[in-house]
Formats: structure tokens, C-alpha cells, sequence
């Protein structure tokens, strides 16, 4: 399998693509990276350095990608942060050019916009342009719970409100969606509810909550829960795959009380998770 993942890169640490393509590697999936950003760290330790590039930049590499004759063989392409609307033009004029080459070929948008407590933290203009031209594109969606109201424009607070909020980003047009890190009032105080849904119906993956909020965590979940389902045609599956592999991973991530993603030390779970969590049908 080779997927085209275009997103932000950090040489310390784990986000974007530095979370995403060694799992992606480590289950067998060739990846092409394009970068959207080069910076030293995550942007929450206050300060970093490096730049962000431009859509010119991403649609040059894209372009020399192209010039190899490859693109028939890319199963699908990947993205996550957008650093800006234009960046995010050239992400679906890349999805398009990939699509032309194979027609099976997939999309997956992993729609960074904001969080739970934190709000909306994207640049002006990638919010709406991540609900209005990418969603209508995108074949697979990961949101969290904000990112699910905010694409929705509803509160998800209950659970009835939840999947009405699905049902309404499917109007949208994704085939497939994957909620993570979601709270209803039928979420246990000491869990954390993944929801896939799609063309076999919805299912639920519950895990315990852990002391920890490490960043990267979604990306990996993302790229492990596109591949699985481009492999297995089960959402389900792919969901509880890939949810699993990432519970290993931020499990060892607080016993060792690391600020970053553990992703080598626990590199065995995404091959063979040392917990696995069942979909249950809703």
C-alpha cells in the first residue's frame, strides 16, 4: 500500500507527519511525505523554530511525485494541519491529481481546527474552508468532538446529539467518520469514546481514560485508521485496530511521564496492540 500524507513536520517530538509515517511504516504502508512545515518542535512548548512553507511549494512536490508516474499505484492520500486556506487548496488539488491517476484511490482529512477547552486555533479561513471544499472532497473524516461540532453546527453533549451531528457532516459528504476522543452524558467519567460510522452501520470503541493528553496522539489514530480500513474494507476493524495500537502507545507514554509520544519504545503496538478493544454494534 503507498499513501501521500501532507502534513506539518517536527524534527523533536511527534505531530503530523512526525506522528503519522512511522506507524504507517512500522504495519508495512509506504509512505510519501510532503511537508506543509518544517519546525523544530510543537508549536505548544511556546516557542520553536523553523517556517511554514507555501501551497506553490506543496503542489511543486506533488508535481515532481507526479513526474515519477506513480500516482496510479498511491492508494490514498492522507492530511491533517492546514496552515492555511491556500495550502489546503493545493492539499485537494493534490487529492484530485492522485484520484485522476487511480479512480479507487481514497481521501482521509483529518480536519485540525481546534479542541475542547481551547477552541478554534487554526488561521482564519481554514476553519470554513475545511467544511466547506474539503469535506465535500473527502472520502474518510477523523474529527474530535469540537471538530465534529464545529463541522456539524451542533453540541454534542448528549448522545442522541452526537449522532445527529454524524449524520449531519455525512450530509456533508464523507462516506466514513471517525470521532475521537468523545464525552456524551453515556461516556463513564473514567473512559473515552472513539465512534466510527459508516456503510455497515456505527460502532463504538471505549477505552479507559488516561492521565494524559500527549500531542500527535490523533494523527497516528488518523493514519493507523485509514490504512486499516483501505486494507480490511471494515471500518469497524480499522477503528478498533487502530485505537487499540494507540492506547499501547499513550498507555507507555504516562507510565514513563514523557511529554512526547513514545512511538519507538512502543513501536510493537501498532503491530500487535497489547490490548485489544472491541467495535461494539450501535
Amino acid at each position: 500500500m503507498n499513501l501521500l500524507s501532507i502534513q506539518s513536520h517536527v524534527a523533536y517530538g511527534h505531530v503530523g507527519n512526525a506522528a503519522a509515517v512511522f506507524p504507517l511504516q512500522r504495519i508495512g504502508v509506504e509512505v510519501w511525505p510532503v511537508n506543509t512545515v518544517q519546525f523544530s518542535n510543537h508549536t505548544g512548548y511556546g516557542s520553536h523554530k523553523g517556517r511554514a512553507f507555501d501551497a506553490a511549494m506543496i503542489a511543486d512536490v506533488v508535481a515532481g511525485i507526479a513526474e515519477r508516474g506513480v500516482l496510479a499505484q498511491c492508494d490514498g492520500v492522507l492530511s491533517g494541519y492546514v496552515g492555511s486556506a491556500e495550502i489546503g487548496a493545493a492539499i485537494l488539488d493534490a487529492v484530485a491529481t492522485v484520484k485522476t491517476a487511480n479512480g479507487a484511490a481514497r481521501y482521509c482529512c483529518d480536519p485540525v481546527i481546534g479542541d475542547v477547552g481551547k477552541g478554534v486555533y487554526v488561521r482564519p479561513g481554514v476553519a470554513e474552508f475545511l467544511r466547506e471544499r474539503a469535506m465535500p472532497v473527502a472520502d474518510v473524516v477523523t474529527p474530535n468532538q469540537f471538530e465534529l461540532d464545529y463541522l456539524s453546527g451542533r453540541a454534542t453533549t448528549t448522545w442522541p446529539d452526537a449522532l445527529a451531528a454524524i449524520d449531519a457532516v455525512h450530509a456533508l459528504g464523507p462516506k466514513v467518520i471517525l470521532v475521537t476522543s468523545l464525552h456524551t452524558d453515556e461516556t463513564p467519567a473514567n473512559a473515552t469514546d472513539v465512534v466510527v460510522s459508516g456503510a455497515a452501520g456505527r460502532f463504538r470503541v471505549r477505552t479507559p481514560k488516561l492521565p494524559i493528553a500527549a500531542n500527535g496522539a490523533g494523527d497516528a489514530l488518523a493514519a493507523l485508521f485509514f490504512a486499516h480500513l483501505l486494507r480490511s474494507g471494515s471500518a469497524a476493524e480499522a477503528a478498533a485496530r487502530a485505537t487499540s495500537s494507540v492506547f499501547g502507545v499513550l498507555a507507555r507514554t504516562a507510565q514513563a511521564g514523557s511529554r512526547e509520544l513514545l512511538l519507538i519504545d512502543a513501536q510493537d503496538e501498532f503491530v500487535n496492540p497489547s490490548r485489544m478493544f472491541p467495535a461494539e454494534p450501535l
